[in-house]
């Protein structure tokens, strides 16, 4: 398997970091809405935070990287199969879930760094408070992280199942390609 995309085919760089992101994605959700049934004596309450900050930092550069990477090497082309309006709607469900993913993350920053404390990321690292004098910042912006998170799970419900949808029903090669196929 290629390195980079080719006209047909997603190479080994950009399926890594789809199959990453989107694991990780689920791995945080999960993980955030568990954090919000602990209580202050439960022994992940201060733990389940710190995970979910650190792997969310690192997430953004991931997403960054994925992004700057889909610009140096586009996607393949859409197949010919495709309807014209499902190919529009791809492109804008994938902006839509780039344009997210970053809002959801610079919510999470809001919430985190309201204190005005920097977010530590694995201990080898820390991301400077900077913006912390708004008002109800962390109770805003965790509502606006809460809301955008469970809106990006949705979209990529959707995205999955129009995925399964070409398979199955289709019976063409979309989602082989992101399997490398």
């Amino acid at each position: 398997m290629r390195l980079k995309n080719s006209p047909t085919h997603f190479g080994l760089i950009a399926i890594s970091l789809h199959w990453l992101v989107a694991l990780t994605v689920f791995g945080l959700f999960a993980l955030g809405l568990w954090m919000t049934s602990l209580d202050y004596y439960d022994s992940w309450y201060k733990q389940g935070p710190w995970w979910h900050k650190s792997i969310g930092i690192m997430l953004f550069l991931v997403v960054l990287a994925r992004l700057c990477w889909r610009l140096l090497n586009p996607p393949p082309a859409a197949l010919s199969s495709q309807k014209p309006w499902e190919k529009k709607l791809a492109h804008a469900a994938h902006m839509a879930m780039y344009l997210l993913l970053f809002t959801i993350m610079v919510s999470g920053y809001l919430i985190s760094t309201a204190d005005n404390r920097g977010i530590e990321v694995f201990g080898w690292f820390e991301v400077p408070a900077t913006i912390t004098a708004l008002p109800s910042q962390e109770d805003i912006a965790g509502w606006v992280h809460l809301i955008l998170a469970s809106t990006l799970i949705g979209l990529v419900v959707l995205h999955a199942a129009a995925a399964l949808k070409h398979h199955f029903i289709d019976r063409d090669r979309t989602l082989k390609r992101i399997f490398g196929r």
